[in-house]
């Protein structure tokens, strides 16, 4: 028998697609007022999908304010550079980026991201 996951058993995150360059003004202004989190993705990277997968699984909206972006940097390659040249953090893939008050306040990729650490953080 193949186990099925309940979606009902989760809250999941209701993502929002990064996916214009002008968005990151946006995305600084909007952290001076709520936590901001991207999350780069990497569509042909199997540890970027399982880190995805993780982070819907665990992810709840108690306890934080948390804005979550999603950023395919395979069709937004841009978008992705723009990002790491805007907060002078070294592109990973996958990898997370928080932003407080128009700053980067932490970055984690790999298997170093977990909702536990984001909450954390925020």
């Amino acid at each position: 028998m193949f186990w099925k996951r309940n979606k009902s058993a989760h809250e999941g995150i209701a993502w929002i697609e990064l996916s214009d360059i002008g968005q990151i003004d946006s995305l600084i202004e909007e952290s001076k007022t709520q936590t901001v989190l991207i999350y780069k993705h990497s569509t042909r990277c199997s540890i970027s999908s399982m880190v995805l997968e993780r982070l819907d699984r665990t992810w709840t909206s108690e306890g934080h304010d948390i804005k979550p972006y999603y950023l395919d940097l395979i069709t937004f390659r841009d978008i992705s550079n723009a990002v790491a040249d805007r907060f002078g953090i070294y592109h990973e893939s996958p990898q997370v980026i928080m932003l407080k008050d128009g700053k980067a306040t932490y970055d984690a990729s790999h298997m170093s991201i977990s909702f536990a650490a984001i909450k954390d953080q925020a």
